[in-house]
């Protein structure tokens, strides 16, 4: 079978976010598909049935290196710039849709997620030293930090081990953009999921979009994670959907010799 590596939200290869995508031809073991992602070490690994028909949804499932993801959309993006063309998935959090944009770009639709305030957690406090936090929000599956300022988000060193017990996928310490290139900035760290940092995190948009949109008076803004590796995405709410834009490259194609049965 068919194996591949893609960097996400990046328009030149190593930047943005690389994810394993695996093209099955039939239903697969889930502690093989957890074997694999653990092996090929991307944030994510996108397993892929492909042994339907052409114009039905395609079964789709993520892995971290330690375990399987309720929803990813780096993910769900790399999955559909390997098979080309418009596709959709049917996924944990429902079918999902992606589009090819005519300048190369691909695009997925994923469910919006509105979040409620909460009081931080010390553990949240101490894990995001220099940071001034302004608010704290909780999301379906991350928590979200308003930081004093983008220099704050740029330069955070997060303690690991206090944000690993906060009760979350992952945490999005986020502010407005600084540098005129985008209108949010962002980082995300998911050390419960065996990510101490993801370099972009499609997921982690739905909160961003639901959250920053109706403080910017927009419905679509530009937004950079600034991780090591950085990315762009083109970030819109429409409803209870949030749409998700950017390029991707592949930068390894593969073959596993291994079966999904085992």
């Amino acid at each position: 079978m068919r194996a591949y590596v893609v960097d996400v939200f990046a328009e030149t290869a190593f930047r943005g976010n690389p994810a394993g995508v695996v093209l099955l031809a039939g239903a697969a073991d889930e502690g093989w598909m957890q074997s694999v992602a653990g092996e090929l070490n991307q944030t994510a690994t996108a397993f892929v049935d492909v042994s339907g028909a052409e114009d039905a949804p395609k079964p789709l499932r993520w892995f971290s290196p330690t375990t399987e993801l309720a929803l990813c959309g780096h993910g769900t993006l790399a999955s559909a710039h390997v098979l080309g063309g418009d596709q959709s998935f049917e996924t944990r959090s429902g079918t999902l849709t992606c589009s090819a944009g005519p300048d190369g770009s691909v695009r997925t639709e994923l469910p919006a997620d509105p979040s409620r305030p909460e009081v931080p957690s010390e553990e949240l406090l101490a894990g995001l030293p220099g940071v001034t936090v302004r608010s704290t929000w909780r999301g379906r599956h991350d928590v979200l930090v308003e930081a004093g300022s983008a220099d704050e988000v740029r330069s955070l060193r997060p303690d690991l081990a206090m944000l690993a017990r906060v009760s979350a996928r992952g945490v999005v310490v986020t502010a407005p953009g600084d540098n005129g290139r985008s209108d949010v900035v962002s980082r995300f760290f998911a050390p419960n999921a065996g990510i101490p940092e993801d370099p972009v995190t499609g997921s982690a948009h739905c909160t961003l979009a639901s959250w920053w949109c109706p403080r910017l008076g927009v419905g679509e803004f530009l937004a950079e994670q600034a991780s090591e590796r950085g990315g762009m995405l083109r970030v819109r709410l429409d409803g209870d959907q949030v749409s998700l834009a950017g390029h991707a490259v592949t930068i390894f194609s593969g073959r596993l010799h291994t079966s999904p049965h085992t």
